[in-house]
């Protein structure tokens, strides 16, 4: 009996020291405007920091597509310089000048088109070249001599990088990139989806377990005003009056624990769906209504398999890790590239640049030139280490792709399990909730009646109180395993409308 009486002194002492910080931190409950769950999901996904940046990750990789595909666009091509040599004397008569020293004067402009071609990756190029010259010399036949050429080239790779194949790989490997972006983003949303429902979960339960806590302050409150009713009656004695303060004490101390926790969980929700304001608190908050339908594993994880975005991504890495291996394994090969070109040059006039451009097509002369260019490394050994290590590369996404999968199914498997458990577990710890009450009330009248003590009426709420939390918690448990099911699924981004970008 001593030791009990030393435990609800230490506690009455406890709770005195805690009386100013509960006037400093009161909980008054939120009013104004509920906040739904769906409204809560829709600011997260509006305004969370990681979607931000997620999304701007996924317009850096449109951009690289088109960078990508941008290798095919047609290239043009100008130029335009003119040149002066003239010399300070003259050493000789042969070059045509007479006393003063030689004199050249040229202009050149230049226009052309290259254009790679995706069928080949080889590249193609038209070329136009107009001239003029000038000089002193009296051997020229015709001063100035105006000129003209057009040229067009072919450069084709024949073993190392030829085909469609190689010309696109780029191409449809930011393709890829894009599309491992978007899946990422979708797993991001999909992320922020769970963690907001988490913590507006959360936040109701911390709401109702300092509402709980609250009844049992006031409950034990009116049990301790009552003993020291009756003790004035002599019905009571001081240890019945000690105990029930004891009670006080105990409900005062959680509730304020229990408050702390309510801050802290308006905090985490406000974080998530990232108002500026952290002093506007979120208004009331509910369990939203849940018709008790356990899923399937079988249905689930058909389901997961389709629309799981880290599976997907996987298979989108290793399709990447391939096209480097193919572009490795062509690398094995030498190269060898194929240079060709065939030009037309106008005959030369002192008559201007027009008389010179038309004249192409009726007088002209012509040039044509055709190489094979071989190159290979002695040995390779650059060319075979990519090639193994691209190889290797392969191996080890698709083990990890393997081990994405049975983690998939593990985690399906056991969020339908949550499900399933929780379902029973809400309605069994509601009969509790109801058997609870039912005691606590038989034991309070027995108590009003004279036939039980305070203690025993503190033990009942309790035990009752335990009840409504294990209530509570198993409504927490069900809902956020059923966002795990959701989010494992894909079916969170119907649940709230989600559009995601093409």
């Amino acid at each position: 009996m001593s030791r009990h009486l030393a435990r609800a002194l230490f506690a009455l002492a406890f709770a005195a020291t805690l009386a100013p910080a509960r006037a400093q931190t009161a909980y008054v409950p939120p009013t104004g405007k509920p906040l739904a769950l769906e409204e809560a999901v829709g600011l997260a996904l509006k305004k969370n920091f990681d979607l931000q940046i997620q999304t701007l990750t996924a317009e850096n990789a449109k951009e690289t597509v088109k960078v990508a595909g941008a290798g095919f666009d047609p290239t043009l091509t100008a130029a335009a310089s003119r040149s002066v040599n003239q010399a300070a004397s003259n050493t000789s008569r042969l070059d045509g000048s007479q006393t003063e020293g030689p004199r050249n004067d040229s202009t050149s402009v230049r226009v052309g088109v290259t254009q790679r071609l995706e069928a080949t990756n080889g590249t193609v190029g038209l070329s136009t070249n107009v001239t003029r010259g000038a000089t002193n010399s009296t051997n020229a036949l015709v001063n100035p001599s105006f000129g003209n050429g057009i040229t067009a080239s072919l450069s084709q790779p024949l073993l190392r990088s030829v085909g469609r194949v190689s010309a696109t790989t780029a191409l449809e490997r930011s393709k890829l990139g894009l599309d491992i972006a978007n899946l990422n983003y979708t797993s991001r949303i999909l992320t922020v989806i769970a963690s907001t429902e988490n913590a507006y979960y959360n936040l109701v339960s911390a709401r109702e377990t300092v509402r709980i806590r609250q009844l049992t302050l006031d409950r034990n409150l009116n049990l301790f005003e009552e003993n020291k009713a009756r003790r004035a009656t002599g019905v009571m004695t001081d240890l019945d009056v000690l105990t029930a303060e004891f009670g006080v004490a105990t409900a005062r101390r959680a509730l304020v624990t229990a408050q702390q926790i309510v801050s802290d969980r308006e905090d985490a929700l406000l974080n998530l769906i990232n108002l500026p304001d952290f002093d506007t608190r979120p208004g009331p908050v509910a369990f939203d209504d849940y018709k008790p339908t356990a899923p399937t594993f079988a249905s689930s994880y058909k389901l997961a398999r389709e629309r799981y975005p880290d599976s997907l991504a996987q298979q989108d890495t290793i399709k990447q890790l391939e096209l480097d291996l193919a572009t490795a394994r062509r690398n094995l090969q030498p190269t060898l590239n194929l240079d060709a070109s065939l030009g037309y040059t106008a005959k030369a006039t002192k008559d201007g640049y027009i008389d010179v451009i038309n004249s192409l097509p009726r007088e002209h002369g012509n040039n044509w030139s055709l190489g094979l260019n071989y190159s290979m490394p002695w040995g390779q050994q650059a060319d075979k280490a990519n090639y193994r290590s691209a190889l290797t590369n392969v191996k080890s996404q698709k083990i990890r792709l393997e081990q994405l999968e049975q983690n998939l199914i593990v985690s399906v498997r056991t969020a339908v399990r949550a499900v399933e458990t929780n379902l029973v577990a809400v309605d069994l710890s509601a009969k509790a909730t109801e058997l609870s009450a039912r005691q606590y009330d038989l034991q309070k009248a027995r108590f009003d009646a004279g036939l039980a003590t305070a203690r025993l009426v503190l033990q009942a709420q309790e035990d009752l109180e335990t009840a409504r939390f294990n209530e509570l918690a198993a409504k927490a448990a069900l809902r956020q395993a059923i966002g795990e099911i959701n989010r494992l699924e894909g079916s969170s981004l119907q649940r709230y409308n989600v559009l995601l970008p093409k």
